[in-house]
Parts: structure tokens; sequence; C-alpha cells
């Protein structure tokens, strides 16, 4: 397995881009400069041994002895040893709400951005237990299995946006459906189910199926997305900024179901959060979590790493 061990660093290959286009810049005032002075096939009479590429092979050079070191500076280690290694922990499924209602801005910048931030705090705090993501608004699609991929669990979140969703609503109980089919038949006690909504437009179907999870083993917490007062929907139109309307014309305007997502929560035997509470809605979903039995499974791990870094600054 590679992998960077500083990999923040890799952020400096950033000002290579920045250099290229201050040479380039420099370039042409130079040659602008030069034009003015004489005549370029004057130039070549008086030095005929200049090479008209010197410049640029020198700075290409540059850059690409630059970009060695940079990534060097990160070290670049492949895997050496793989061993199998047992750990021991909770299963936890974040279903996240993308329906359009999630773009209202009750909340800034919006719902969904803001549910988005809070899924990967979330992901950094359970580093230890096996985390999978889903996504849903009119349907629920698994965005990534169960794994201890943070990283990519956290990229998989980042990334979500409505336009992933074709049919709109909030398909709460087929979220919930599949985060039971994804979890291992033989797990009854050591899972739980965050749902991230607004829990608007939610179908009926939601708090039995939610009972029957519980049944099952899971616990469901809810996070509420919004506020009582609510707002319109910003959409894009024909390239212009409007706002969602109904059948009539009328823009819609979009409020939290604060209810429904406690009363889900309950049935869950879960806890129902606000959002905007912030960092201690983490720290107690944490607490909660940690609180579940433990079950042990079997992975595989690099235990050592090779450093490759000589290989660029050399």
């Amino acid at each position: 397995m590679f992998k960077y061990e500083e990999i923040e660093h890799l952020y400096a290959l950033g000002i290579i881009p920045i250099l290229i286009g201050v040479f380039f810049w420099m370039w042409n005032a130079r040659k602008r400069a030069l034009e003015e002075f004489a005549d370029a096939s004057l130039y070549q009479q008086l030095m005929p041994q200049m090479s008209p590429y010197k410049h640029q092979i020198k700075f290409t050079l540059l850059m690409l002895g630059l970009s060695a070191l940079i990534i060097g500076w990160a070290n670049p280690q492949w895997g050496a040893k793989r061993e199998k290694v047992k750990r021991k922990s909770v299963d936890v499924f974040i279903a996240l709400d993308i329906s359009e209602s999630m773009l209202a801005t009750d909340i800034s910048p919006n719902r969904l951005e803001r549910a988005k931030r809070f899924a990967q705090q979330l992901v950094e705090k359970l580093k230890g237990d096996r985390i999978g993501t889903i996504i849903f608004a009119g349907n629920a699609y698994l965005q990534m299995p169960l794994t201890t991929d943070y990283a990519a669990a956290k990229l998989f979140l980042k990334t979500a946006n409505t336009r992933m969703a074709p049919t709109q609503g909030t398909a709460i109980s087929e979220a919930i459906d599949l985060a039971e089919k994804s979890f291992e038949q033989n797990n009854k006690q050591h899972k739980a189910m965050v749902i991230i909504s607004d829990g608007e437009n939610h179908d009926e179907e939601a708090l039995a199926r939610a009972k029957e999870a519980r049944e099952n083993g899971m616990l469901i917490f809810t996070v509420g997305v919004g506020t009582p007062q609510g707002s319109l929907i910003p959409m894009e139109v024909n390239g212009f900024r409007d706002y969602k309307k109904d059948k009539n014309g009328q823009a819609v305007k979009t409020t939290i179901n604060e209810q429904m997502l406690a009363d889900l929560a309950a049935a869950g035997s879960g806890t129902y959060f606000n959002i905007s509470d912030g960092e201690k809605i983490i720290t107690a979903l944490q607490e909660r979590i940690s609180k579940i039995e433990k079950q042990e499974f079997e992975t595989r791990s690099f235990t050592e790493y090779e450093s490759y870094f000589q290989w660029f600054i050399a």
C-alpha cells in the first residue's frame, strides 16, 4: 500500500503553477523590451551562440527539482509488511439527506453544506469504528459500505449534492432498510445509524421501520438541520437564481420537522439533536455510540512501511 507520511506537505506543490505564471509573465516582458531595443535578427548576428530555449530549459529543470523536493518532503512510503489485525468496533451508518429542501439557507451557508461539515466532523470523532455512508432523497443509495477508510468516508460526504438524487422526497424508511441490509447478517447488537435531515416530506413508514430496526439491534440517532422559521429554497433556472415553486407558481417555504425526527429517534431508542448545538452533538453521539457493545473483526493492515524520500532529494 502506498501512502505519504506527511501528505499535507504536498499542498506546497500549489506554488509551482504560480511560479510558472510569473516566469512566463517575466519572459514576455523581457521579450517585449528586447524587441523595442533592436530587431531579433540583429541579436542573432551579435550572439549566434545564444540558445533561444536556454531559459525555458533551465526553468523547467528548476521546477522539476522543486517538485521532487516537495514530494520527498512529504515522504512517500510503501507498505513492506502486512499482517492480520483484530479490532473491536461498532458499525455506524451515516445517512445524509440530499433532497432539494436541504438547499434552504435558514442556517448558514445552507442546510446541506452545514450537514456535510457536521458529518465529516463526526467521522473524525468515530475513528476506530467502522463507518458507512448513505445518501437519500426520493430513494436511498449506498454511497460507501462499512470501512475504516475514514479519508474516503469524508471525501464521499464532502462531494454529496442534490444532483445525485433523480427523484425528490425524504425516503427515510428506505435509508433504514438499506442500512439494515448493509450490516453483516450476524451483527445483532453492535450497530447504529445517524440520520441527518430536515425531516420534511418524509414517508409515513419511517417510524414503523425505525421500531423494527431497533428490534433487530440497531440504534437510531437523528440530527435535525434547519429552523422552525424556515426559508425559501434557492434554485438555478436557465442560469439565473430563482426559488423552487409549487404547481401554482408559488415559492415553496421549507421548515424543519423536529417532531418527526424526535419521534424517529425515540422509536430507534436513540436521541434527537439539532445541528445548531454544534460540537456538543458530536461529543454526545460519540459517548452514546461508545457505550454500544463492540464486536471483534479481523482486518489486514500494513504494519511496516519503507520510506522513499531519498529518491526525490538525491
